[in-house]
């Protein structure tokens, strides 16, 4: 007979002061951990017009001296109503000690990143050290990132190089923490 299992004794926190004590590691990156959403555009030299989204991010830890990321985002139209789903991404930061960063991210779509950056203050800046690519998946060759956290705003400004283009501006973003 199988005994039941215990509730995880390690859960993972997105909110400061509830659960596991941040690692000493993550001091330069606590102003991240939360939940956010807000809205962004985007544009890409393939796509006959830009677009508008809306985008939801948990940053959240274990005691670790990483970050758990997890996004979603969704198309809206001029007036701010849901269309359909859009990208989605988990994935992992770890800080180290000198403030620099390595992330690995998944997409549902094939893609698997790793980045490694570095923390400067209030900005995060992250390029791909390698991409990997299911055999269907969409080219992707690299991407860069810029994450700035200034009074209680995250903005995102994402790079991409795909489908034969250099690297060219994607996405931009602007979002708020929310509670809870």
């Amino acid at each position: 007979m199988l005994e039941p299992a215990q509730e995880n004794p390690y859960p993972d926190s997105h909110v400061l002061g509830e659960g596991p004590e941040p690692h000493p590691q993550l001091r330069p990156v606590l102003g991240l951990i939360g939940r956010w959403h807000g809205r962004g555009s985007g544009e890409y030299p393939t796509l006959e017009h830009g677009f508008r989204y809306e985008q939801e991010i948990t940053f959240a830890h274990d005691g670790r001296p990483f970050l758990c990321y997890t996004s979603r985002a969704w198309l809206v139209d001029g007036s701010g109503k849901a269309l359909r789903p859009a990208g989605r991404e988990t994935g992992w930061w770890r800080i180290l000690p000198d403030a620099s960063v390595e992330a690995t991210l998944a997409h549902p779509t094939g893609i698997v990143e790793t980045y490694v950056g570095r923390v400067s203050g209030t900005e995060i800046e992250m390029e791909t050290e390698t991409v990997g690519l299911t055999p269907r998946a969409k080219e992707v060759t690299g991407m860069r990132r810029r994450y700035v956290l200034q009074d209680g705003e995250l903005t995102i400004v994402q790079e991409m190089a795909a489908v034969g283009q250099p690297m060219h501006h994607h996405l931009q973003a602007r979002l708020l923490r929310r509670e809870g």
